[in-house]
């Protein structure tokens, strides 16, 4: 079934604009007002939590002492959940934030020595992974407006900070995503907020391809019309096996024209169409099969699995991965003559950067590098 389920982010009080930070490059009518009043209350928790995971674990204080709420980022509130030597694989627990008018923060308690040995050197622990979680499981985190608003601005959150390597996405609850909100797709909200909604869907999925690290979904579940977009959106994409995937607009009359444009882009022609024609679903080892999805795991699995994929890219050089990403998505459309023109290109490029050369030189020296992640 297509996405019935609606999250209530409409409120009487008019429209809530989100505050925009420098990173924030938001469409021109992202603060709109619209008939029904697209702004939710500001006393509602936003509909994606985004939790910051570094290197090292807390040493044994509570979690609230060291939460803090961006000012110019939304009501979002980010606390490190800690794991030592990036060996976690618990993102914590999502607990109500207090502190302006929503929001969700992670709780940990473990106890451990990482910590306090980098603050005795004086070093302030980096963020390497940020998890940005679909929030609304009683509505199926379906894709409202405001949901997509808010994971956009998850994801441009400190897009060029060193400190980020790896974004993964993903949801509370047994629905990844049902798709868009069908509640805002009637007559009654006019056709310049249906544009808004679809405009600013693609411009979501756009900043994924284009943000400067990997992007994973965690998917655990059903991925339906754009949660199936959102999946085929990301770089790599980790499943459980008691997931599947649909694009099952046409059984409501609403063709998958916009997940249809990422879809195929991931599968074959054929399978692409046989899903967006009968709307039927495909299961986790299909959608595996076909390309859709990087690995299938058992449920039991799926954190483990998901954070060692991250745990190896945070290891890595980020102006490299990053070169290399933005590399592999230019040459992808390009006859084979220009895309070997472009990637020889930037492998020169590549050679030009400080970790480009200090990763040949610890070759050879045999020795392990040691990145800078800087950019030039």
């Amino acid at each position: 079934m297509a996405a019935v389920a609606v999250l209530r982010a409409f409120g009487a009080s008019g429209p809530m604009c989100l505050r925009r930070g420098p990173w924030a490059q938001l469409p021109a009518r992202f603060c709109s007002r619209d008939p029904a009043g697209a702004g939710r209350r500001e006393s509602e928790p936003r509909p994606t939590s985004a939790r910051q995971l570094d290197g090292i674990r807390n040493n044994g204080k509570k979690a609230v002492e060291g939460s803090h709420c961006l000012s110019d980022f939304s009501s979002a509130c980010y606390h490190a959940k800690l794991a030592a030597s990036l060996g976690g694989v618990d993102f914590g627990t999502a607990v109500h934030c207090p502190l302006r008018g929503g929001g969700s923060h992670v709780s940990d308690s473990k106890h451990g020595e990482k910590e306090k040995q980098i603050k005795g050197r004086g070093r302030k622990p980096s963020l390497h992974f940020r998890n940005i979680v679909l929030s609304n499981p009683k509505k199926r985190n379906a894709l409202s407006l405001a949901m997509l608003k808010s994971l956009q601005s998850d994801i441009l959150h400190d897009a060029d900070s060193n400190d980020l390597k790896v974004i993964i996405i993903s949801a509370e609850g047994p629905v990844f995503s049902s798709g868009h909100d069908l509640k805002e797709l009637t007559e009654e909200q006019g056709r310049d907020y249906h544009a808004e909604v679809f405009q600013t869907c693609s411009k979501v999925m756009m900043h994924i391809r284009n943000h400067p690290v990997p992007v994973i979904a965690m998917v655990n579940g059903l991925a339906a019309a754009a949660g199936c977009q959102l999946v085929a959106s990301c770089d790599i994409a980790v499943a459980s096996d008691k997931s599947s995937f649909a694009t099952p607009g046409v059984n409501v009359g609403l063709f998958c024209s916009t997940p249809g444009v990422a879809l195929a882009r991931a599968v074959p022609r054929k399978v692409a169409l046989e899903m967006l024609f009968t709307g039927e679903p495909i299961s986790a080892q299909e959608a595996l099969l076909h390309g859709l999805l990087s690995k299938v795991v058992p449920e039991a699995e799926l954190q483990e699995e998901t954070m060692r994929i991250a745990r190896k890219i945070a290891s890595l050089s980020r102006p490299v991965v990053s070169l290399g990403k933005a590399t592999f998505y230019k040459q992808l459309p390009q006859d084979l003559g220009t895309a070997y023109y472009l990637t020889s290109q930037a492998m020169v490029d590549n050679l030009a950067l400080r970790d480009g050369q200090e990763g040949i030189t610890a070759f050879l020296q045999k020795r392990k590098p040691v990145w800078s992640h800087e950019p030039v």
